[in-house]
């Protein structure tokens, strides 16, 4: 499902213009990304936990050049689903 897909979706189920609720939806993902970005987790039950996951410092290898490469410390988003949506995607419901 693309965003526009989305968009569309939210906006029939809603009743809500399509404009208005794709400035939902994208004040929803800004949120969302400026409070990870500020370490704080965004849980929305029954869905999900968004978190910002350290990574350490590590070598990797440039197998082209055959040569170790450092790889500094770095922040990865994370998403863990709530056992609920879990389960629902593991039993196709």
């Amino acid at each position: 499902m693309t965003k526009a897909q989305l968009v569309k979706a939210v906006s029939k189920e809603t009743g809500i213009d399509g404009k208005t609720t794709e400035y939902i939806l994208d004040t929803a993902i800004d949120t969302i990304k400026n409070s990870i970005i500020n370490g704080d987790n965004v849980t929305l039950r029954l869905f999900g936990t968004f978190a910002r996951q350290h990574r350490k410092a590590k070598i990797g290898r440039n197998i082209t050049l055959n040569t170790a490469v450092e790889i500094p410390a770095h922040y990865v988003p994370r998403f863990k689903p709530a056992s609920e949506f879990a389960n629902a995607v593991a039993s196709g419901e």
